[in-house]
């Protein structure tokens, strides 16, 4: 998120509130590892490392949408909130120490990914079995205490407030959490697939935007907000019809920016995404239009590359050449701007108070024009 947004996320206690929450889970775990065994320490360095980086963009997503629908600073509820605030920060550490493993990947927010570290920290002791094996392990295990962490937080978040309030907040979370581990699958599913008809290429690459981010990075979050300011149907249901578009543009922004972004800002190598054969809408759309050009070298230049692990920093920039040339990046681009288009029309159709109407577009728009 651009740093001139970084106020959304200070005011009104957000990010202190949710920070508090984060460090008491990181404290308390550190204590419990220790009691079990000095063995166990990482475990903690590790999970605080991970939420360390983080822009809280989902917590403020949350905590406006409380604000838009009558939440009221310093009330009762406040706290809930940014528990739950809290929640979707631990829930998104679990899912980043699962996805590292899944795609191999070397850097995350510009550090070592934990796997990673903790293989390193296995060659340099000079242990017995194998370095990967071992790291790959530790980062599930991780996912899995970030993962009971947050299942823990937003119980407590809920614990004081009316039960059907309680109810409905807690049927969000636990629809988030399916459906981004259905999506986690769905992108597993996608790489493994041959290269064929691309409306179908697409529809899968749709498909995994959808579960695996729009939904839970911006949709829920928002719907999540409005649940325990106690909104009614037609309240959350325009939540809805808010996020998932805005939810979209976010994850094909970021599809972009796994290809053109710098580096030193995205904390990521340029081109991961290309090695380890993500089915992205901008990929999909390159091959469509290179298929209905009849360019075969670029087709196949296109479904060569793409999941090749061992593409070097030449092969990554021919294959940005591509997805540039044929057109694909500049579509991707209209097809953000066309979901963000549709998102603020539904903004502008609710009645949403201030501030929290304008906190709203205003992260909304970090969203999708950041450059990390």
């Amino acid at each position: 998120m651009p740093t001139a947004n970084a106020a959304l996320v200070d005011r009104e206690n957000l990010r202190a509130g949710v920070d508090a929450a984060l460090a008491r889970h990181v404290a308390g775990l550190r204590e419990t590892c220790r009691a079990i065994s000095p063995d166990a320490a990482p475990l903690a360095d590790a999970v605080e490392s991970m939420l360390a980086g983080g822009k809280r963009l989902r917590a403020a997503f949350c905590y406006w949408s409380w604000r838009a629908h009558g939440g009221t600073p310093g009330d009762g509820r406040e706290q809930a909130v940014l528990r739950a605030g809290a929640a979707l920060e631990l829930f998104q550490a679990a899912a980043l120490f699962h996805d590292d493993v899944m795609d191999d990947s070397s850097t995350r927010r510009g550090r070592p990914t934990a796997h990673r570290v903790f293989a390193d920290d296995h060659r340099a002791g000079v242990r017995r079995g194998e370095p990967r094996r071992f790291g790959d392990g530790a980062a599930i295990l991780l996912g899995d205490l970030a993962l009971v962490a947050s299942d823990d937080e937003m119980t407590r978040a809920l614990a004081d407030l009316p039960a059907p309030v309680a109810h409905i907040a807690h049927a969000v979370f636990e629809d988030m959490r399916t459906e981004v581990t259905v999506g986690q699958y769905l992108d597993l599913v996608a790489q493994t697939m041959p290269w064929g008809d691309p409306q179908e290429d697409e529809r899968r690459a749709r498909d995994v935007v959808r579960a695996k981010s729009a939904r839970y990075s911006v949709e829920h979050p928002i719907v999540l907000g409005a649940a325990l300011a106690g909104a009614d149907e037609a309240a959350v249901a325009g939540c809805r019809a808010v996020g998932l578009p805005l939810g979209e543009a976010f994850q094909l922004r970021d599809d972009l920016l796994g290809v053109l972004g710098d580096p030193s800002t995205t904390g990521k190598p340029t081109g991961d995404d290309l090695r380890e054969g993500k089915r992205t809408v901008l990929v999909a759309r390159a091959l469509a239009r290179a298929t209905a050009a009849g360019d075969a070298g670029a087709v196949d230049v296109l479904t060569s590359g793409v999941g090749d692990p061992h593409l070097d920093a030449a092969g990554v920039a021919t294959l940005t050449e591509l997805l540039v040339r044929t057109g694909a990046v500049a579509e991707v681009e209209q097809l953000i701007d066309e979901l963000c288009t549709e998102a603020f029309a539904q903004i502008e159709a609710r009645d949403w108070p201030e501030p929290a109407r304008s906190a709203l577009v205003d992260l909304a728009h970090a969203a999708v024009q950041r450059a990390a």
